[in-house]
């Protein structure tokens, strides 16, 4: 499913109206309908309800006043206050308004703070029409006292397209926000509902058809895209009945330092979990042991090591002899950034020509030196957290965070690598540009180990001779499904990394079993 920008949106609707001679006004009724629609699906019959509607002078309040119209027609009790000056509102919305007035609804424009909270107070539902996904600057008085109104009122809140106060690029709350029960978007899901923070305030997410043609938002050359159960129930592989284990690939594992043998035990484990045929860890001579009874199913391959018990320089003759039998290469988890560690790992990645995971400190030794990139023969799958991120681009966290889908992009196309931004909510791009964004997943999730989980998974995927856009499509949302069956059984508080690998089996079945899809952002 594809997920728009504002700009992306607003050249949709300009499309449908002035190519397609679909008027404004025809698409502001089938959004206010399809509101309407969603509301009683979600609440029951609406006739008797007392629903107040906040409305603000662009397209979005004039969604407002279509929305009034049909609930009233519906026996609904319904009072309209607008945040501005009738004189001020214009096009399709000043068509709807002077409908809305002929109308017995009524309709209030000068009104105190203190009348509008009594009105909330005794209203069973609200209706958020005040900002579309046009806004870019903070929200200001007196929007902001109305938003504030709202989110104390205690009653059910619906959102029109987007909370108000919500950007709809990035998810970022622009001062202040409101905090829906329910938002109904047109005709695609925004980023700015999937992304956090935007997400913890849109509530319950339904995507409504309001008549733009299919061809039109093909035209637009949409490159976010949401990943779905149903899509990736189609990316698994099937197994012949006379497969054996060399069918699923050889995934070796460079990884593990003093410390972090963890780290590199939960990717080999999780790699076999999600059906990789044999994996090997190269790990530190004297960590060997530890890892061998640590695991039972997975291979182990003792490397030379330095005087802080990370793999050295002296280890390259002996991965440049195995790496040629591999089907993937994972490096990094638990690795640490001794200096001739790092040099190490800034060599092997000029040399490698099998499809390569980086993670975890192996994205660490990169930092100031991303042109080897570039050397590299084929295109590297890189995972960091937003701290690597940040530290990989000079950047803040914070940064980083408020431009999730920007920033993984602008990395994956600049470097051609395949940038997986990992967190809540992971977003990943190809080295063309193409953004996804992940659905599945949990705040349980937030424990240590669960990256190493889907460097695991996403290597083992890749190993079975899946290519790497598929793999990580699959690797991600297989990771999160785990995790939230982990949730499902231990609690978010309570679950643990080894819970997740534990969990990738069901994942994998449920998906399997799956018969049907629903479209939404869960």
């Amino acid at each position: 499913m594809k997920v728009a920008n504002s700009q992306e949106i607003r050249r949709i609707d300009r499309r449908a109206i002035e190519k397609y001679g679909i008027p404004g006004t025809v698409l502001m009724e089938n959004a206010g309908r399809e509101v309407v629609f969603a509301m009683i699906e979600r609440y029951g019959n609406l006739e008797g309800k007392r629903i107040s509607i906040i409305a603000g002078k662009g397209n979005n309040g004039g969604d407002g006043f279509v929305i009034a119209r049909h609930l009233y027609n519906r026996g609904a009790t319904v009072e309209v206050f607008l945040l501005g000056k009738s004189s001020d509102i214009k096009g399709d919305a000043k068509i709807n308004l002077s409908i809305l007035k002929k109308f017995s609804i009524p309709f209030y424009e000068k009104f105190s703070l203190k009348e509008l909270n009594i009105h909330l107070k005794h209203s069973d539902i609200i209706v958020d029409a005040i900002f579309g996904t046009g806004l870019s600057s903070e929200v200001k008085k007196p929007f902001s006292d109305a938003i504030n109104l709202i989110n104390s009122s205690e009653k059910p809140v619906v959102s029109v397209d987007i909370p108000s106060g919500i950007s709809s690029d990035t998810g970022e709350v622009l001062g202040i926000a409101v905090k829906a029960n329910l938002t109904v978007t047109f005709v695609l899901p925004k980023r700015g509902i999937l992304l956090f923070p935007g997400a913890e305030y849109a509530g319950v997410v339904k995507v409504a058809d309001i008549g733009i043609p299919a061809r039109v938002i093909e035209e637009e050359n949409i490159r976010c895209n949401l990943l779905t159960k149903e899509e990736i129930k189609a990316l698994l592989p099937g197994r012949k009945p006379d497969s054996h284990k060399g069918s699923f690939g050889h995934l070796l594992v460079i990884a593990g330092s003093v410390g972090k043998t963890g780290a590199a035990a939960m990717t080999g484990l999780s790699a076999l979990r999600v059906g990789a045929g044999l994996v090997t860890i190269a790990t530190p001579a004297s960590l060997n042991n530890i890892l061998e009874v640590k695991l039972t199913e997975v291979m182990t391959l003792p490397l030379p090591e330095t005087d802080d018990h990370s793999i050295s320089m002296s280890a390259e003759n002996i991965l440049g002899k195995i790496m040629p039998e591999m089907s993937t290469i994972a490096i990094g988890p638990g690795l640490s950034t001794n200096p001739e560690t790092v040099r190490l790992v800034k060599r092997l990645v000029t040399k490698i020509d099998k499809p390569t995971v980086i993670d975890a400190d192996g994205i660490n030794s990169l930092v100031g030196c991303l042109d080897i990139l570039k050397r590299s023969t084929i295109p590297l799958i890189l995972t960091p957290h937003p701290g690597e991120m940040a530290r990989l681009i000079g950047k803040t966290s914070k940064e980083v965070q408020k431009n999730r889908i920007g920033i993984a992009q602008d990395f994956a196309m600049k470097h051609r690598v395949y940038l997986m931004l990992k967190g809540a909510r992971t977003v990943f791009s190809d080295p063309y540009g193409n953004v996804y964004i992940n659905t599945t997943g949990n705040p349980g999730m937030a424990t240590a180990g669960t990256g190493d989980v889907l460097t695991g998974m996403i290597s083992g995927l890749i190993a079975q001779g899946i290519d790497p856009l598929s793999a990580l499509k699959s690797g991600v949302y297989i990771h999160g499904l785990a995790g939230d069956l982990a949730a499902e059984e231990f609690g978010e508080m309570g679950m643990v990394a080894g819970d997740m690998i534990a969990k990738i089996p069901e994942a994998i079945k449920y998906l399997r079993d799956a018969r049907s899809m629903i479209h939404d952002t869960g």
